[in-house]
């Protein structure tokens, strides 16, 4: 099989596809990978590196002029001219607040295969999952930033110091993101609070933290009262493949204190918090809304992209590996964690999440696969 990387082009997206050790397994198994020149100079991969291990350095083009095209980040307008019905695409899609791209790959008959909805027997994503661990600490990392005043917030420090209290933290979700984002908070000495719906998931965060974090069981009440007089919001709610909910309304933001911080890592699904209208990049990462920072970033890890790509494709390569040996259609047939992860194909919205999320029709895999 002919595997392609193109280079990401979203603004300063780092990461790569695969690793050099990637590129070694794929030739090893008797397979031609492509990689575009450059593709994995942000995460410390020259192209000569990748030349060693039997890559051919190839162009956009070239790159994506192959059987299985992976990527990190969803394709871009200027790259929806090379869909096309033999292409099996495997990234990261998160189509359901992406109508044109989805409307791209249904009219091109792409086989398109979401990292984020590829999902175990026992609920979990195991392709998302390392990004989400980035991503949730992260989230704290760049609170304390933007709560400095010289990057425009209330000029709060986020552990405090002896005789002054520790800015406010509160997390809502307490999903990987959340739990990354408590570990970090609590370890930066913040005064942290945890909202989530699972009263499940809350007492094992209390078991995991103890007195260090507050858990709150979460609705509109708590989160209204949890928010006022907060100094930094993380919104961390996920569902598998759907638009997030808007659970977090403008006037509980409007509680929070002034020259706080909103980070909604659910931002690459529409978000969750309602102050959120619009996706920031990394050269322009924050907008002010009711006197708060908010930061909407899409592609939080791609600013650790040595870290990133590294955890994602150590995630990604046994899947990768299992399309290229046995071709696309049996390896679906024999993975259903990768089944799952089908969201487009042949013109069908495979993922009922996206399809309702978009106001799509549903069609299941299995009715395509007979």
């Amino acid at each position: 099989m002919i595997i392609g990387i193109p280079k990401e082009i979203k603004d300063n997206e780092n990461r790569v596809a695969i690793t050099p050790a990637g590129v070694h397994a794929l030739v090893n198994g008797g397979h031609e990978v492509r990689v575009e020149r450059g593709a994995g100079a942000g995460s410390g991969f020259p192209d000569e590196v990748y030349e060693q291990e039997g890559a051919q350095m190839v162009s956009a083009a070239e790159a994506w002029q192959a059987d299985l095209v992976l990527k990190v980040k969803e394709p871009l307008p200027a790259e929806y001219g090379y869909f096309r019905s033999d292409l099996t695409l495997f990234t990261y899609l998160h189509l359901a607040p992406e109508p044109e791209l989805t409307r791209a790959l249904r009219e091109s008959g792409t086989l398109a295969i979401a990292y984020e909805t590829v999902q175990l027997p026992d609920g979990s994503l195991p392709l998302l999952t390392p990004m989400s661990e980035i991503a949730g600490r992260m989230s704290i990392q760049i609170g304390a930033h933007f709560l400095e005043k010289t990057h425009g917030g209330r000029g709060e420090l986020l552990s405090g110091v002896p005789g002054v209290p520790p800015a406010r933290v509160v997390v809502v979700g307490g999903g990987i993101v959340g739990t990354n984002a408590t570990r970090i908070a609590v370890g930066m000495g913040a005064d942290v609070t945890v909202l989530d719906t699972n009263v499940a998931r809350l007492r094992y965060l209390q078991d995991v933290f103890g007195s260090r974090v507050r858990t709150v069981v979460s609705n509109a009440y708590n989160l209204r009262a949890q928010l006022t007089g907060c100094d930094l919001l993380v919104g961390a709610v996920l569902i598998p493949g759907a638009r997030a909910p808007k659970i977090v309304t403008a006037d509980m933001v409007q509680r929070m204190n002034p020259g706080g911080v909103v980070v909604d890592v659910a931002v690459d699904q529409g978000g969750s918090v309602e102050t959120i209208d619009r996706i920031t990049t990394h050269s322009h990462p924050v907008y002010e809304k009711y006197g708060v920072l908010h930061y909407a970033v899409a592609n939080m890890p791609g600013a650790v992209p040595r870290t990133a790509t590294l955890a994602l494709t150590s995630a990604t390569l046994p899947y990768v590996l299992a399309l290229a040996d046995h071709g696309p259609l049996a390896a679906i047939q024999a993975n259903p964690a990768l089944a799952r992860g089908v969201n487009v194909w042949q013109g069908k919205v495979t993922y009922a999440a996206v399809a309702n999320s978009l106001n799509l029709p549903y069609t299941p895999l299995d009715e395509l696969l007979s």
